[in-house]
């Protein structure tokens, strides 16, 4: 397997995070400047806190279900990348994200 594909990737996705990082921080700077008022800072840290605990939900979720996946291709021996078994890791996807949305939405109740 040629690894070199994967630096540049791994570049890329660094800086497009470290830029989005700088935003939301100028973004936040700013409503503080502005004399925002206190509920509305609190409301924003506390729909930040929560977007984070989805998002770790949906990819604990997600990254469950695509390592039962693998068990499933792992345990039938299949060592060939055939469409069966593309429709194995992508159904174990769509399978997770729709378990996280039934559960972000009981949750949410």
């Amino acid at each position: 397997m040629n690894l070199d594909v994967f630096i540049p990737i791994s570049l890329f996705v660094c800086i497009t995070y470290a830029i989005k990082a700088v935003v939301d921080a100028r973004t936040r700077r700013r409503i503080i400047d502005a004399s925002a008022s206190q509920e509305l800072i609190r409301s924003m840290l506390e729909s930040d806190e929560q977007q984070r605990r989805h998002a770790a939900l949906r990819w604990g979720v997600v990254l469950l279900t695509l390592a039962i996946g693998f068990a499933i291709i792992e345990y039938k021996a299949w060592s060939d990348v055939t469409p069966g078994v593309l429709a194995i890791l992508l159904a174990a996807t769509g399978i997770g994200n729709l378990a996280y949305y039934a559960i972000a939405r009981w949750s949410g109740r």
